[in-house]
């Protein structure tokens, strides 16, 4: 799967745990009739990738969506989704291309 859109934010690489698991944030506000800000995370060496681009960049990512389930002490179940980037690159934007007809008045004679 791919999403694709403006870099609005780019976080620093997080390390957690004694183990040394890494993990960063993208924010992306994609090109629709309604934009969308969408929150990624890249994690473990994935992270390095985010160095090359900045604030306001045209991305394409391809992404794996991941969920998971929670049990509280309760016994109340919960489910989590997260989105996984793995693949960055620079997008070319799409261009709208309006199509008419031709108005009476805009012709040459």
């Amino acid at each position: 799967m791919q999403v694709r859109g403006n870099i609005k934010l780019i976080g620093n690489t997080q390390t957690i745990g004694a183990k040394g698991f890494q993990k960063r944030d993208l924010v992306l506000t994609t090109q629709e009739k309604y934009p969308q800000s969408i929150l990624l995370e890249f994690t473990q060496d994935n992270c390095a990738s985010l160095d090359r681009f900045s604030t306001g960049d045209f991305v394409e990512v391809d992404i794996n969506i991941r969920g998971r389930e929670w049990t509280s002490p309760q016994g109340e179940t919960k489910y989590f989704n997260s989105i996984v980037g793995w693949k960055i690159q620079e997008a070319k934007e799409e261009v709208t291309v309006e199509s008419h007809s031709p108005d009476r008045d805009d012709l040459p004679f």
